[in-house]
């Protein structure tokens, strides 16, 4: 199982500015842990998202020197992204895809046909500087809105992704609770599907469903799952009421009861926890 932890995710939904040091001084934690893949900021308007607007200066001063784990940054547009295609440290470009219009037009103010359009300059341009596009499918499992949603729509969309030449896709469910039969419904007929793309699991929950959500994930042959210490965060755009992130806590729970390895540094995940506590307890931009 591959772990990709977002502190970016987390600290977003902060209503304190966090500094720069704090921050520097937490993710260098995470990078201690033995993560997959930590994502350690966004390049976004410092207007919508305040508390990610020091992300490169968070950059700059990270210590990779003992870390295994790969960086990961998010993007919504050319201008961020063409900033953090030209970081070394960044492997990997995280984009928010949805079919919902009005998830993109919440989160992003952008069209349907403007977020392909997207996709594909992030193909090309990742291609150009040697990184790799993590295209996460927002509001996989069905939206808030009342708008259209179907396996069919779903796999429809993620065929004209792979066909672009999109080949990581983690699937989300943003604001909608999802069920374990409609998780294990949707993995297995995309892994089926699907067999060249690596489908991952970005689950938000707020309640005690999370271990069998996974676990149907899992058993379908999802490997790559993302979380936060402490399940902090959440959209802040997207819907007015915020679920919070699959717990690290959790995750590590399920891998150590269901036999898997993790990687994990026991000694490193419990100073990164007591670290995350203390942004857990700042209040949320929405209650």
């Amino acid at each position: 199982m591959r772990i990709i932890e977002s502190p970016r995710e987390g600290m977003q939904a902060l209503s304190r500015f966090v500094p720069t040091e704090q921050k520097v001084d937490y993710i260098n934690a995470l990078l201690k842990v033995g993560f997959d893949t930590v994502e350690v900021g966004s390049s976004v308007s410092a207007r919508a998202i305040p508390q990610m607007s020091n992300s490169m200066e968070v950059l700059d001063l990270l210590d990779l020197s003992s870390s295994r784990s790969k960086l990961m940054m998010l993007v919504v547009n050319k201008k961020g992204a063409d900033l953090v295609a030209e970081r070394e440290e960044i492997s990997c470009i995280s984009y928010p895809f949805s079919f919902s219009p009005e998830f993109l037009r919440r989160n992003m103010n952008t069209t349907y046909d403007d977020a392909l359009r997207m996709t594909d300059y992030l193909l090309n341009l990742c291609t150009r500087k040697e990184k790799n596009l993590i295209l996460y499918v927002s509001m996989a499992f069905g939206t808030p809105y009342g708008e259209e949603w179907s396996h069919e729509l779903l796999i429809d969309n993620i065929d004209r992704l792979q066909k672009m030449g999109v080949r990581t896709m983690p699937l989300s469910n943003v604001s909608v609770p999802v069920s374990k039969e409609t998780v294990s419904d949707v993995y297995s007929m995309l892994i089926h599907d699907f067999p060249c793309v690596e489908f991952g699991l970005h689950l938000h929950t707020s309640g005690d469903d999370w271990s069998e959500v996974v676990d149907a994930a899992y058993l379908q042959g999802c490997r790559r799952f993302d979380s936060v210490i402490g399940g902090l965060g959440g959209c802040p755009m997207a819907d007015k009421k915020m679920l919070g992130n699959l717990k690290t806590e959790n995750l590590i729970i399920f891998t150590e009861q269901s036999g898997l390895g993790s990687g994990i540094d026991a000694e490193a995940l419990k100073i990164a926890i007591e670290l995350g506590t203390k942004l857990k307890n700042q209040k949320h931009v929405i209650d």
